[in-house]
């Protein structure tokens, strides 16, 4: 897999989280909101094992592709992994936290494009 811009990249994040059954997976166009990242990819999971498998999954696949996280937060947690690849950020959440922290709604004039495989 060869990743080129940051919509690709957020594509390869999504692409992976599915791979483990992450459900509502979002792509968020942050460009022009905020300088952390060109896109956020948010998506929930049943369980906190479950938000570490998709964490894991979305690591391993872009180890694969040659790139490496520049930031983890929440593993031992578990309730919120947030990967931060640069160009884009992973946000992998359990439904509850997911629904706490609304990333959608905070960042409301993001772009908000629904992934499918």
């Amino acid at each position: 897999m060869i990743i080129n811009t940051p919509e690709e990249l957020a594509n390869a994040v999504a692409a992976a989280a599915s791979d483990k059954k992450a459900q509502d997976i979002v792509l968020m166009k942050m460009e022009g909101l905020t300088i952390a990242a060109d896109y956020f990819v948010v998506c929930s999971a049943n369980s906190t094992t479950q938000v570490r498998a998709i964490a894991d999954n979305i690591e391993d696949k872009l180890v694969e592709a040659g790139l490496n996280f520049l930031h983890k937060e929440g593993y031992r947690q578990g309730d919120w992994v947030l990967l931060d690849y640069g160009d884009c950020v992973a946000h992998v959440f359990t439904r509850e936290s997911r629904e706490y922290y609304a990333l959608e709604q905070l960042w409301s004039d993001a772009e908000l494009t629904p992934y499918e495989d």
